[in-house]
């Protein structure tokens, strides 16, 4: 690696304050994130950037700030994840960064996947019938599972969407909830209805449901039922059993599209050996029409430190495997 110390400017054209904004972050949130990862200092006065650091490292700065100017024409407002998933992409190798963005159209919004692996998964799911996304918490997983979901509603190559997730306490015993089975479900599934809200609206979900066009089911209501033209979500695999990984697998019926997301190492099961989704994994992995992508903790997109913590946690729990070993 070049560590010859180098220090560059950088002016953007053209000028355009809300771009500026979008790329600079609140309080330049964006660029301190830049400076973090790739270790260089910046300094901004207007349109022009003074970047400071190792050689290699200020090129590849130099290049995030232009390519994310650029993006700013097709999207005003970046996300930080979307800073980081870039971020993950300008340290490989130039034949690895090509298709590293995919976008999923939507009414209300475009909704875009960034890295190797969130692209390969969307590519999984318009191309198989059944899908795994397996990897750390804040990959995206669920979310763009629910983009899909949505852009094939839209498009009406289903009717309605399923949203499943099996009923399991994360450690905690909640003990009695009021209310009707919608209300005690409720707690379990609002990841799905936060990503629901979002791209569709909070009435627009709500008129859905009341149709039956959106359901969110308990796992465990799920058996019996035949799912014919839709598209099937279950969340939170790994805390299904076999036999239920089973029964749900077995309920995909014609013209209809399942995608199941889990993290390996948050099993609340009793007995982490029963897990579903690491049973189907050594299961079906080989079978035609079943896809699998492996999420790793490169491609966190919430805040970096959940990348560290994830990656923390593995190294952990390989070291005490290695030494019982």
């Amino acid at each position: 690696m070049d560590t010859t110390f180098s220090s560059q400017s950088l002016t953007l054209s053209p000028e355009d304050n809300n771009r500026l904004f979008g790329l600079c972050g609140k309080l330049n949130e964006h660029l301190r994130l830049i400076e973090k990862m790739l270790g260089v200092i910046i300094k901004q006065r207007g349109y022009t950037f003074s970047i400071s650091g190792n050689h290699q490292a200020v090129q590849q700065a130099r290049h995030t700030l232009s390519n994310l100017y650029d993006e700013t024409a097709k999207e005003p407002i970046l996300a930080p994840q979307d800073i980081h998933m870039y971020l993950q992409t300008v340290s490989k190798k130039p034949q690895q960064q090509q298709g590293t963005r995919m976008e999923i159209h939507i009414k209300k919004e475009v909704i875009t996947g960034r890295g190797e692996n969130q692209v390969r998964y969307i590519r999984n799911i318009m191309d198989h019938d059944i899908n795994f996304g397996i990897g750390p918490a804040g990959t995206g997983k669920t979310y763009l599972a629910v983009a899909c979901a949505v852009q094939a509603l839209e498009a009406e190559r289903v009717s309605r969407i399923i949203l499943v997730r099996p009923i399991v306490e994360a450690g905690e015993k909640l003990g009695f909830l009021p209310g009707d089975i919608a209300q005690k479900i409720h707690p379990y599934l609002q990841p799905l209805y936060d990503a629901l809200y979002e791209m569709l609206g909070f009435e627009k979900v709500h008129q859905l449901l009341e149709r039956g066009i959106i359901e969110l089911v308990p796992l465990a209501y799920m058996r019996g039922r035949s799912l014919n033209d839709s598209f099937v979500i279950l969340d939170e695999g790994q805390n299904t059993t076999i036999e239920q990984m089973k029964m749900f697998l077995t309920r995909i019926g014609f013209n209809s599209k399942a995608v199941i997301t889990g993290d390996i190492t948050q099993i609340d099961l009793s007995n982490r050996q029963e897990s579903g989704l690491i049973h189907a994994a050594q299961v079906l992995s080989n079978t035609q029409g079943i896809s699998f992508t492996q999420f790793q903790p490169s491609d966190v997109v919430r805040h970096p430190l959940v990348q560290t913590i994830v990656e923390a946690y593995s190294r952990f729990e390989e070291n005490n495997a290695n030494k019982k070993n």
